[in-house]
């Protein structure tokens, strides 16, 4: 028995330090998940608390995907949304008994290990990497710059633990689909069930992140190819029953993705296009050279090159870049060096975006990505994420390269120690966090059931909005029992039905948020009662509800009170029952 562990135990030990190193990068959310965030980017993760709060309805068969917990009365389309269904469904019962402050922290951390220890087997069984390499390249991968910075509440984008599942599923099609693989010719089962298993991982990933599965088929799309030019006799041989296996996964995919494929892009409030601008959310070429203010070694200086903390996407830092350009020209003649080579300098291209910026200046000269731009489901893509796919081309070449150094004449402690140094600056700083504010405990106690029924909506005071959605934690808290009008979602209330982020305000809403900001008690009349008396109606609204932690309180009770009469005190909140 001891003999057939042992040869496990550096791949499980490897993996459990992924797992701590995953721990040391979210520690700050752990000592009580429930009153620490993301201090980069709370306004995401509250965003993201609710979304995990809803998946928990299809874990009990309600496999919706129109919500109208948000929104209310018309809803939101959760596929129109980055929403992580597939996880929230699975961590439901965590969510029940923990909360949803404790799931958003586990996938949190569970999305960095997962993605280096998938990474980690692909190379050492696919590949045939030896521990050393295939730990570092997968470290890469789980842990670079550009996913660490993504874990700022971005978990569709981390979520990547599926993509060498895909990448191993399209080299075991291809190796089946190889008659001078094996005897017997080309393994016909064997390209049948990769297809079938390639279309049930996509289907899986749909409901994980789309935007990475699209990042994914684009680049193994352009791995491919480069591949199949540079081995033009194994495409040749391959080609047939390759394409028959590929045939197969688009059908089964289709059949299996139909319903909310349509659902999403032509369904209830759907959106035509991306919410967001890629003339804004391109990368600056003077990023690549640098450090992300996330590493070890980086400086805040540098946060200037990018859009923001969660996008640090292309700072890979000089001599990651250096060493993996001697990588590629060491072993140039490989076909799949040159492949890898290849691709990732198209990925890296496109995400210089339509214009090319150099060191915070837009110039005019034009990025590949120009052509892309309008073009219906690529322009979905921000840009500067094509610059994710660097990650796992990259530790491919540092992987090949450190095991074609123990078989060279060189010492064979160069190459690792070269890559060894130029991982070393970006190893990955712990996320920064900060306390957040506590519950009302109109919420936390119970208290809302007084106001509400389950399934009925509440107004809280000042309602939600993309820039402060602090109120969609109370609905959060409470696993989405009630709805709430407006909220940071995205709709189609855009010009001409385009994306927008979030909808437009209706006068009762706008009045209070214009006293949650500037304070003051406008006057009440005839138009105002009337208008308060159709907005409640129009979102079917259960009760009002202003805690004591709102800004410029006293005002907004006055306010409240002219518009509604007298409230009613419960626990922390004064409460109108309409």
């Amino acid at each position: 028995m001891a003999a057939q562990v042992r040869p496990y135990a550096p791949d499980l030990a490897i993996c459990l330090v992924f797992v701590a190193l995953a721990g040391w990068v979210t520690h700050g959310l752990w000592p009580d998940p429930g009153g620490r965030v993301l201090a980069l980017n709370p306004e995401d993760q509250t965003l993201y608390e609710w979304f995990l709060a809803t998946d928990t309805k299809f874990y009990f068969g309600d496999w919706s995907l129109l919500t109208e917990r948000l929104n209310a009365p018309s809803g939101v389309n959760l596929l129109a949304n980055t929403t992580v269904i597939a996880l929230g469904a699975l961590f439901t019962p965590v969510t029940l008994i923990f909360g949803v402050p404790v799931t958003f922290a586990l996938i949190a951390g569970g999305n960095l290990a997962g993605t280096a220890i998938a990474w980690y087997f692909l190379f050492t069984r696919t590949l045939g990497a030896s521990r050393l390499a295939a730990g570092l390249g997968a470290g890469l991968c789980g842990f670079g710059p550009g996913i660490v910075s993504q874990n700022n509440s971005h978990l569709h984008m981390t979520a990547q633990f599926l993509v060498p599942v895909l990448v191993y599923l399209v080299v075991r099609l291809a190796r089946a689909a190889d008659p001078s693989a094996r005897p017997e010719g080309v393994d016909r089962r064997r390209v049948v069930t990769s297809g079938l298993w390639l279309a049930f991982v996509v289907t899986v990933q749909v409901f994980i992140g789309e935007e990475v599965l699209f990042l994914t088929a684009v680049t193994l799309a352009v791995l491919t190819l480069t591949y199949a030019v540079a081995r033009r006799d194994f495409a040749r041989r391959v080609l047939p029953w390759f394409l028959a296996g590929m045939g197969v996964a688009v059908g089964a995919a289709g059949v299996l993705l139909a319903y909310p494929l349509w659902f999403q892009f032509a369904g209830p409030l759907s959106v035509p296009n991306g919410v967001f601008s890629p003339h804004y959310f391109s990368a600056d070429l003077a990023s690549w050279s640098a450090i992300s203010p996330l590493s070890i070694a980086g400086s805040n200086d540098s946060a200037r090159l990018s859009t923001g903390s969660a996008e640090y996407n292309t700072f890979l830092g000089w001599p990651l870049i250096l060493v993996a350009l001697a990588c590629a020209i060491r072993m140039i003649r490989r076909p799949l060096v040159v492949a890898v080579t290849l691709t990732g300098i198209l990925m890296a291209w496109l995400s210089l975006g339509p214009d090319i910026v150099i060191n915070g200046k837009r110039t005019d000269i034009p990025g590949p990505y120009a052509v892309l731009v309008g073009v219906p489901v690529v322009d979905g893509a921000l840009p500067m994420r094509f610059a994710l796919a660097l990650l796992p081309l990259v530790a491919v070449l540092l992987v090949l390269a450190i095991d074609q150094a123990r078989r060279s004449t060189w010492p064979r402690w160069l190459m690792p120690g070269a890559v060894v140094v130029a991982l070393l600056p970006i190893f990955p700083a712990p996320l920064p966090t900060t306390d957040r504010p506590a519950l009302p405990e109109f919420i936390s106690g119970g208290h809302w059931r007084s106001c509400v029924k389950p399934g009925g909506v509440m107004v809280p005071v000042p309602i939600a909005t993309p820039p402060q959605p602090w109120a969609m934690r109370w609905a959060a808290a409470a696993n989405v029992e009630f709805g709430m009008p407006e909220g940071f979602f995205i709709g189609p209330y855009g010009a001409k039905r385009r994306a927008s982020m979030g909808t437009y305000k209706r006068p009762t809403s706008q009045l209070l948020a214009d006293v949650a900001k500037d304070g003051g008690r406008p006057g009440i009349g005839e138009d105002q009662l009337r208008m308060a008396r159709e907005d409640l109606a129009f979102w079917g609204a259960s009760c009002v509800v202003l805690t004591d932690d709102a800004p410029h309180r006293d005002d907004l009770q006055a306010t409240l009170e002219a518009l509604l009469g007298p409230g009613t005190r419960v626990a922390d909140a004064w409460t109108w029952k309409m």
